[in-house]
């Protein structure tokens, strides 16, 4: 089960890291010494309101990264540790800025890697209450006969029973904001019960008979394409027509290629400094190589790549052959098609872990469950 919760300083603990020099500590280092083909200032998304805060937050997403570059102690807002280059980045950017200052119900769609959760918190980071709370709960890594009591909470029951009373993420979140990550996963009693919160901003822990109500904002996230699964009667229609009022659409990675170089960049630096050593260069072949890959992980595949390449090579300069080999093998080919990528990275993460499942899983950003049911349909058994 993953429940996680973020609270964001306030402004007053801000000022004062901020006068002791602590804004941005964690990210010291990560601007390029040279200049390189994209600039950080030149592209990121250009910041309308001041929140130095939530620069302190920007370490907690580091392993959810979509497009943050380094934040400088200058500040700026949100908004501005997102490298957005392509159209359809900025466009998305543009739209999450509208959408943080309602407070309806937004349903986030997207591929595995592309970068769902982040956006979600960026949604939270932007709206005037993001001082409050902050939680996120993985639908899928909570047994269903559990769900209920981590998203409502419990009662206390009388002394023979021995059972305490509980907060459910919803009590927990308060004013703030609930991230419920796939949220396809939740059972159809499950669902109807979410639909209650969302329409009717109240609940009830489960054993109690009190209603509660709920004054925060729900953004479920999903990779799952609901109108199937509501033809597939495995998804409430009534609870996709509420989630789908307000929907945020992160694109593939492949459909915003003008973003690939800046966040190789990024990364780059980013585990230049983890692992210690001066950041390299990428080579014209390496960048090529990098432009023309499809990506079937997203960033979060890019990421890895970086990783990889920062761990394996030594030299100021990162050449083609430093690159992993599905990448290099589909260099001057045809294209494959997304489902041949996929399985092609799949068994590469695969042996890379030694066929340990878990780790995998977390690398590919997909539950165990459902990297076992690719496994099986690509016959990586």
């Amino acid at each position: 089960m993953e429940v996680r919760q973020t609270y964001f300083p306030g402004r007053a603990e801000a000022a004062r890291r901020a006068s002791a020099g602590e804004i941005g500590r964690a990210e010291e280092g990560l601007r390029p010494e040279s200049r390189p083909p994209y600039s950080y200032e030149e592209n990121r998304v250009p910041a309308q309101n001041s929140y130095p805060e939530i620069h302190e937050a920007y370490p907690k997403l580091s392993d959810r990264s979509l497009e943050r570059v380094a934040a400088t102690r200058s500040g700026g807002g949100p908004e501005s540790g997102y490298v957005a280059v392509a159209p359809v980045s900025r466009r998305l950017i543009d739209h999450v800025r509208k959408v943080a200052q309602g407070n309806s119900t937004v349903l986030v769609r997207g591929e595995n890697g592309a970068g769902k959760d982040l956006i979600a918190s960026l949604v939270h980071a932007l709206v005037p209450n993001h001082d409050e709370p902050l939680l996120r709960m993985d639908c899928t890594s909570v047994a269903p006969e559990l769900i209920e009591t981590e998203l409502f909470g419990q009662e206390k029951v009388g002394a023979s029973g021995g059972t305490q009373q509980r907060r459910g993420s919803l009590e927990l979140a308060g004013h703030g904001t609930l991230i419920l990550d796939e949220v396809a996963a939740l059972t159809m009693p499950m669902q109807a019960k979410l639909l209650r919160v969302i329409e009717q901003k109240e609940f009830e822990r489960v054993g109690g008979a009190g209603t509660m109500m709920f004054r925060g904002r729900i953004i479920a996230l999903t990779n799952v394409d609901l109108e199937r699964a509501v033809a597939r009667r495995s998804f409430r229609e009534d609870l996709y027509y509420r989630l789908s009022v307000v929907q945020l659409t992160v694109p593939p990675l492949r459909e915003r290629r003008e973003d690939i170089q800046p966040l190789a960049e990024h990364f780059l630096a980013q585990f230049a400094q983890v692992h210690r050593r001066s950041k390299p260069a990428l080579s014209d072949n390496t960048r090529r190589a990098l432009q023309t890959f499809s990506y079937p992980g997203n960033v979060r595949q890019l990421r890895n790549i970086v990783e990889h390449v920062i761990v394996s090579s030594t030299g100021p300069e990162i050449q083609e052959a430093d690159l992993p080999s599905f990448i290099r093998q589909g260099t001057g080919r045809p294209l494959m098609s997304l489902e041949q990528l996929e399985r092609n990275y799949i068994a590469e993460v695969l042996d890379a872990t030694r066929g340990k499942k878990s780790k995998a899983a977390e690398i590919l950003g997909i539950s165990r469950k459902t990297l076992l049911e690719k496994r099986k349909r690509y016959g990586l058994d």
